[in-house]
């Protein structure tokens, strides 16, 4: 152990499987104050981590400061490619039928007047509440590639690629952008779309209160 003491992680949130992370933080105590001063630490512990993950800072926060809890908000990214790329198969959802983006950012705009997103929960679950604050949605057409930016207070189990699957099938005209709004007021997972696939998606940053020591 590098420490020399038992660790026990816990991390800003769970993800499905598939699902890949370009920020990611998670808190640990430890009876050492100046592990983030030892230059030499993170370079061991990337060491003996998987290739498929890297950790990039320590820092000294408050006692009883929550990685998962004190979270304001999270910010997630979905990418679908719209034609053959051999190079994200596994890194973006490919997807070649013709979407229609504006329809989409309609759709997405709904998102922002809403606040119980029951029909885009995965179950079972032990959330206690289905209520989220969604700050930001958008579609961006990035020369080959659509990419979906959404930012909340919080977010459902599944939630993300739900309403992606949803707004797939919005963009594809088999629903009107309003009908998101009518999906959303059923509060049935059933009436909305099929979740996109998890390589698609993105946790891209997490942002915290002002807490000393550390920077989100």
């Amino acid at each position: 152990m590098l420490l020399r003491e038992p660790v026990r992680f816990t991390g800003a949130g769970r993800t499905d499987a598939g699902v890949h992370a370009l920020y990611y933080v998670a808190h640990f105590d430890a009876s050492r104050d100046n592990l983030h001063i030892d230059t030499s630490l993170i370079n061991k512990i990337n060491g003996i981590l998987p290739r498929e993950i890297v950790v990039y800072g320590i820092f000294a926060v408050p006692p009883h400061t929550n990685a998962r809890f004190n979270a304001v908000s999270r910010t997630y990214h979905y990418k679908i490619a719209t034609r053959k790329n051999p190079f994200t198969m596994d890194w973006a959802y490919h997807f070649y039928r013709p979407l229609d983006v504006v329809k989409m950012n309609e759709a997405a705009a709904i998102l922002l007047e809403c606040d119980d997103f029951t029909s885009f929960r995965k179950l079972p679950t032990d959330t206690k509440t289905t209520l989220c604050h969604v700050q930001n949605a958008q579609w961006i057409d990035n020369n080959g590639e659509l990419l979906f930016i959404i930012t909340a207070n919080r977010f459902l189990r599944n939630m993300v690629r739900a309403i992606v699957g949803t707004m797939i099938e919005i963009g594809v005209g088999k629903y009107h952008p309003e009908d998101l709004r009518k999906i959303i007021l059923e509060k049935d997972r059933g009436v909305a779309g099929a979740s996109a696939p998890a390589q698609g998606l993105y946790l891209v940053k997490i942002e915290y209160p002002e807490i000393p020591g550390f920077h989100s």
